[in-house]
């Protein structure tokens, strides 16, 4: 019975920790020209949305005999058109997400680096940090990854609660009240980025015995986690931070930069930036094992690799070489895939739940009307997300209405 407890626990955790990554810093920035409340509609719809759709993902999963990941479930409803676009979007959503984490962390490492040793090392050994460190937790599988996972959560929750506590004495009802509705659909590839956790499902599925009662409820939970950090963070930051300014939210998002940065600069303080720091690192290992660990099952099913030492020591290169070379080589590559990665997240984690949902026979409510119908509203809001993902690429993005 503690075993099933621990994996029930596990399991919110790795949807949790899988959702709440880099996009947390920047969701404030990206949705600050909106306001507080016009945000929290945004976050409450996207959520909803892929919720549906993560339910949609597991039905797909539990139809398929085995342990299937994506390529064979979308092989088994779709055919041959199904498993090709699984594995074009899902390879470029994955690879270049775990390459801006090991992008992301390599700066965090070489600080720590040059902390303990007092001497400074080359850009690229802090590169190598993420996978060598956390490689050896994703070889064990399901289990490594829970038990580290769960430390990793432990810290974000804590450096979170401590920001928490730390910043609402700085917090300015009056910079909540700013409402603009106009922006809102351009919120919308950014957010449902940021609840897209999908991919962990085929993994916990094997992880908790294909319990579906279960698994539901450890999605709910673990979904909700996200939302809940994602509100509070959004009420901090836009309540400390003004619109305009140097280092206002408006100048910041110009910049590219992170919401802890004109959040340092608006409370000026030492403690603060440290904390944010470790929040930020907390973030990004937690969604990276969940990423790493959902991309080795991948490749273990599409490439029908043996679960054999030489087997996951194969997979565990596939995951951790080619984003490496994009990182060391040549970074415009992943940049470029994570400027479409809404449009990503879209068309494989809401239009090919939808479509797959669409083919099973069982449980019997996917033969109802009301069914149906919600199938097509998410493959509606799927073709909406790439076209408003597309249009910003273009240029017709938040800066430019500001």
């Amino acid at each position: 019975m503690m075993l099933k407890i621990n994996h029930y626990l596990g399991g919110i955790f790795l949807v949790s920790g899988t959702a709440i990554g880099a996009a947390m810093l920047a969701l404030p920035v990206m949705t600050s020209a909106m306001g507080f409340f016009p945000s929290m509609v945004l976050f409450f719809i996207c959520w909803s949305c892929m919720l549906i759709s993560a339910f949609f993902f597991l039905d797909v999963n539990l139809s398929v005999k085995g342990e299937p990941n994506l390529i064979s479930m979308a092989e088994r409803t779709l055919g041959t058109w199904g498993k090709v676009v699984s594995w074009i979007f899902y390879l470029l959503l994955l690879y270049s997400l775990i390459a801006a984490y090991i992008a992301g962390s390599g700066p965090v490492f070489l600080s720590a680096i040059q902390t303990i040793t007092s001497h400074s090392a080359p850009t690229w050994v802090g590169s190598f940090m993420l996978p060598l460190i956390f490689g050896g937790f994703i070889y064990l599988g399901t289990e490594g990854v829970d038990v580290v996972n769960r430390v990793l959560m432990f810290g974000l929750i804590v450096s979170y609660i401590l920001l928490v506590f730390t910043i609402p004495s700085h917090v300015e009802g009056q910079l909540l009240l700013h409402m603009d509705w106009k922006p809102l659909v351009l919120g919308v590839p950014l957010a449902i980025t940021s609840f897209g956790y999908h991919v962990i499902i085929p993994t916990l599925t094997t992880y908790m015995n294909h319990n579906r009662k279960r698994l539901k409820r450890v999605i709910i939970i673990g979904s909700l986690l996200p939302l809940c950090f994602y509100v509070v963070w959004q009420a901090l930051v836009l309540g400390v931070v003004p619109l305009d300014g140097s280092h206002g939210l408006f100048a910041t998002l110009k910049a590219g930069e992170a919401s802890t940065i004109p959040l340092s600069y608006a409370i000026k303080s030492s403690f603060l930036s440290k904390t944010a720091q470790f929040f930020s690192f907390f973030a990004i290992t937690t969604s990276f094992l969940g990423l790493a660990i959902s991309l080795s099952d991948f490749l273990i099913d599409g490439l029908k690799i043996k679960k054999s030492w030489e087997g996951k020591l194969l997979a565990l290169g596939l995951t951790f070489i080619p984003p490496l070379l994009f990182v060391l080589t040549y970074k415009r590559g992943f940049i470029l895939a994570l400027e479409y990665a809404g449009a990503f997240v879209a068309v494989l984690l809401l239009f090919l739940p939808a479509v797959m949902a669409w083919k099973l026979k069982t449980p019997k409510f996917y033969q109802t009307i009301k069914a149906k119908i919600l199938m097509i509203f998410i493959i509606f809001v799927a073709i909406s997300v790439v076209i408003i993902d597309i249009l910003e690429q273009l240029g017709w993005h938040v800066s430019s209405k500001i």
